[in-house]
């Protein structure tokens, strides 16, 4: 039997609840404790302790409390409730909603309840129990649009595009008075049925019903675009165009409303012509408007290209638009065009420096004017030109750009460009020497201030980027500016802070950085909770079924795929040299985790155990500045905070007035691995790794880099019909890519050595499926040198066919070596493809193989280091040089360098 309270301890109870819901933790907790002295097994104070201890951060410590309710009190509906509120808050939402279900069971007609298990169904898309849920809201509140709303949006998530109608229509029969006609819940409202009638393929209805509602609804571009769209659909061609030429009118600059005048006046975008003529009228009609100038230069060809070019150019850069080749590079896939616009912009550049050094020049405000503001702009146009990579010559984009800076030497875009250069030219420090040097130039700008941090991040200057972050930072948290841009979901920097600490072996940290871009887009499937009430309570129905549409493929963001990626191959490194958790310092002169290369192998032991002592000293010493730091960063935010609210209380007592009582928020977990050594020091390597994996290869299918990263890891696993199913889905996205050829031979090496324990069918499953990849009885050697008569001309695959025929000894090492050096020559070659080239010639000099050595067949792999294989990288350092000669990328080898061929097909 429940322990019934006295009118006093109830009156104790209902204050409990009102410190919870006003976050005064402290003042509830001891209220309940209070209530608790005299009635210790009252189960619904025991279970608003839980709910308080656990919003304290006392997870484990609250879940033993809400199960002493549940005991004291089964026939409760909050000690239920409470339980299913703890299980959510740790993401356990099956079992939270059986609690739900339960505490409806005792209480059926609690608002509260029905709601929290109606949104815990929407953000586990079980649209049969949310329909279910709304249903019963509906019935229990029926005056309140938005549970009418809420109804129709669950009905149409499930499929049931009529009952969501049926729902609206039975709201609107229901109003004894029409809406104001600034309700914008009732423009939406209107909105959205008329898109689900359309939905349902009746455009007609869909059309009248949108003229009959069309005075009620305030947003008008919708109307007017949705109404041109379904007159096109009924083909009734005049209306379509009076529509889509008022929308033109309305934002001249939209060229998904000229795409579909063009279709309203039925003309097929083959006709040049008649296409240009449409955008012409516009010209005339919008002289301020760009699309109608812009778009007609993808249609002309020719002279007429050439002189609507020329128009352009020359009315963009007279006004100076930094835009403008962003604007035309577009274009640039047609080579006729390419070198047609260059011929015009380095024409301005010579007539302008032609007249005044013939004196054509009156005075010497005509050359600061049109005339100077028509060469600088060309000089920043072709900068940029020769910097594109369809049109790269570098050396000529820093002459222009020198010019320009000597003429301006205080803009921004100008040091802007010049560090873009030396970026492409391969030199990282001098971009973001000059990057800097820009972000100097207007230091109130934050767009300059972040590019300027990303190309310090790219040079390896962690603490320098983190001090130009601290700019625009707070620097008020525990973990100083780094922190600031946590709280404030900074990705970017997150993200590429991560990789450069990954490329310089600091393999923890990186992962501490992955992991913490995870944890972002946990917090932002977690927010989508907000959202169920908010948007339904302002109406913004057809916002909210775009934000669930995005949130369902929320992981195929960019951001979190190469965070993933990066993670999921640290993970497989340490899978094959644990040691690297302590650092790739440990890196001997293989590519391996251990000590150097020469002595005996016992010398080679104790050199390994010696090189791990040293790490693991080095690492504590490091945690234990950070934690130092970390405490004397608290103890200032602490100290500050406290004078902050001492001086407000003074000024506020000086007032006569009465201080309020601040509110005990939820405490700020202290970071116990700041470095994230506990995150690489991990036992399971590849089982951390499918945290990141499994939604890597659920959203992004078409990303072969997922593919083959999944391959990378099932293979470990000994999971062959996984890292097989992989390997066929990169194969059907590229069959020739460089890593799948790689790993075909791989698996067609692992089938010799499946584990005894493989079933027979699994056996001839992989037998008849592995066929589709490499004919039967084809050898890898016949299988490589057909990749290699196929590809010979491309880098990126030649290289591919070099690592297979090196790791099986297809040919003798020099051959390889000296094919790798000949592969400079090859024009298509980009620097990134060389650096690759250097690396893998590395790790051939070297004498080894990264990883576990799957290589495959013994002797084409090695050489020795000395001899000839001195001479052939040297040949190949020197090559590269003189085809970059600005290029820093082949005078060092970083620590990365050397771990990632494991994952770029794993075989040397």
């Amino acid at each position: 039997m429940p322990q019934p309270l006295s009118s006093r301890d109830n009156s104790l109870f209902r204050q409990v609840i009102r410190h919870y819901d006003g976050k005064q933790y402290k003042k509830g907790l001891k209220t309940a404790e209070q209530i608790l002295r005299k009635n210790g097994q009252h189960g619904d104070t025991l279970a608003m302790k839980a709910l308080i201890i656990n919003s304290l951060g006392r997870s484990e410590e609250a879940f033993g409390l809400a199960k002493l309710a549940l005991r004291s009190d089964m026939q409760s509906h909050i000690c239920w409730h409470v339980y299913g509120l703890l299980y959510r808050h740790q993401k356990n939402f099956e079992e939270a909603i059986k609690a739900y279900k339960f505490a409806l069971k005792l209480e059926p007609d609690s608002h509260q309840i029905q709601r929290d298990l109606a949104f815990l169904q929407i953000q586990m898309r079980d649209y049969p129990g949310y329909v279910a849920s709304r249903l019963a809201i509906l019935q229990s509140r029926p005056g309140l649009r938005q549970n009418w709303t809420a109804l129709a949006i669950a009905h149409h998530l499930a499929g049931n595009l009529a009952g969501a109608e049926s729902v609206l229509t039975t709201y609107e029969e229901t109003l004894k008075q029409p809406p104001p006609k600034t309700d914008v819940e009732h423009s939406e409202a209107l909105l959205y049925k008329n898109g689900l009638i359309a939905a349902r393929g009746e455009v007609e209805r869909a059309l009248d019903h949108l003229e009959a509602v069309g005075r009620h609804v305030l947003d008008r571009t919708a109307w007017m675009e949705t109404k041109a769209r379904y007159l096109l659909q009924l083909e009734r061609f005049d209306e379509a165009e009076t529509m889509y030429r008022a929308l033109v009118a309305r934002n001249p600059e939209h060229r998904a409303y000229y795409r579909g005048l063009l279709r309203a006046r039925q003309i097929d975008e083959s006709d040049a012509a008649a296409v240009v003529d449409v955008y012409r009228e516009w010209a005339d009609t919008e002289p301020r408007a760009d699309a109608p100038r812009r778009v007609p230069l993808d249609y002309l060809e020719g002279s007429a290209f050439r002189d609507a070019a020329d128009r352009y150019l020359r009315r963009m850069l007279g006004k100076a638009v930094p835009s403008t080749f962003a604007n035309v590079r577009g274009l640039y896939a047609d080579v006729a065009k390419r070198e047609t616009i260059q011929a015009l912009v380095e024409s301005y550049v010579s007539d302008v420096a032609g007249a005044q050094a013939n004196g054509h020049v009156e005075s010497a405000a005509a050359v600061d004017g049109a005339s100077s503001t028509l060469e600088l702009s060309a000089l920043f146009f072709l900068a940029n030109h020769y910097n594109y990579p369809l049109s790269r010559d570098l050396p000529k984009a820093m002459a222009y750009i020198e010019r320009a800076i000597t003429r301006v030497p205080d803009s921004v875009d100008y040091h802007m460009t010049k560090a873009r250069i030396w970026k492409h030219s391969g030199d990282v420090d001098a971009a973001s020497a000059a990057m800097e040097q820009a972000r100097a130039l207007d230091e109130r700008d934050r767009y300059i201030n972040s590019k300027a941090a990303k190309y310090a991040l790219r040079a390896h200057d962690n603490a320098g980027a983190l001090q130009t972050m601290s700019k625009f930072t707070r620097n008020e948290t525990a973990g100083g500016a780094l922190g600031d841009l946590h709280d404030m979901q900074c990705m970017w920097f997150l993200l590429e802070d991560g990789e450069s600490h990954q490329r310089q072996g600091h393999l923890a940290l990186a992962l501490k950085r992955f992991h913490a871009i995870y944890d972002v887009f946990e917090i932002w499937q977690e927010d989508q909770f907000d959202f169920h009430s908010f948007s339904l309570r302002k109406g913004q129905i057809r916002a909210y079924l775009d934000m669930l549409a995005w949130e369902d493929g929320l992981r195929s963001h960019p951001f979190f795929a190469r965070a993933a990626l990066q993670a999921v191959g640290i993970y497989v490194l340490l899978s094959d040299q644990p040691q690297l958790a302590h650092g790739a310092a440990l890196l001997n002169g293989h590519g391996h985790a251990g000590g150097g290369g020469g002595g005996t192998e016992a010398g080679r032991d104790d050199e390994r155990k010696k090189a791990v002592k040293k790490a693991k000293r080095a690492q504590q010493k490091q945690e234990k500045m950070e934690s130092v730091k970390a405490a004397n960063a608290a103890h200032a935010i602490a100290t500050a905070t406290a004078t902050a609210a001492a001086t407000a209380n003074g000024a506020a007592n000086a007032n006569g007035a009465v201080n309020a009582p601040a509110p005990q928020t939820e405490p700020r977990k202290q970071d116990d691995d700041p470095l994230g050594t506990k995150l690489a020091a991990t036992a399971e390597p590849l089982k951390d790794a499918m945290k990141f994996l499994e939604p890597l290869l659920e959203f992004c299918p078409g990303m072969i880099e997922a593919q083959t990263m999944g391959f990378e890891v099932f293979l470990r696993r000994k999971k062959y019909l996984l890292a097989l199913k992989c390997l066929l889905a990169a194969s059907r996205l590229e069959p020739d890519h460089p890593v799948v050829h790689q790993q075909v031979i791989r698996f067609h090496q692992s089938l010799d050595s499946l584990h005894p324990s493989t079933s027979s069918t699994i056996h001839a499953v992989i037998g008849a499926t592995f066929t589709t990849l490499i004919a039967a009885h084809t050898s890898p050697s016949v299988y490589n040198d057909r990749y290699l008569a196929r590809h010979g001309h491309d880098p990126a695959r030649l290289q591919a066919g070099l690592r297979v025929r090196n790791a099986l000894a297809l040919a003798p090492a020099a051959q390889n070596r000296l094919d790798l050096v000949a592969s400079l020559d090859l024009p298509l070659l980009t620097m990134l493809q060389a650096k690759d080239g250097l690396d893998l010639s590395r790790a051939w000099h070297r004498g080894g193989r990264d990883g576990d050595g799957r290589g495959g067949g013994g002797g084409g792999g090695g050489g020795g280091s000395g001899g000839a294989g001195d001479g052939l990288l040297a040949e190949y350092v020197r090559k590269a040089g003189l085809r970059w000669p600005r290029s820093k990328l082949f005078e060092v080898e970083m620590p990365w360098d050397r771990l990632r061929l494991v994952l770029t097909g794993g075989l040397l």
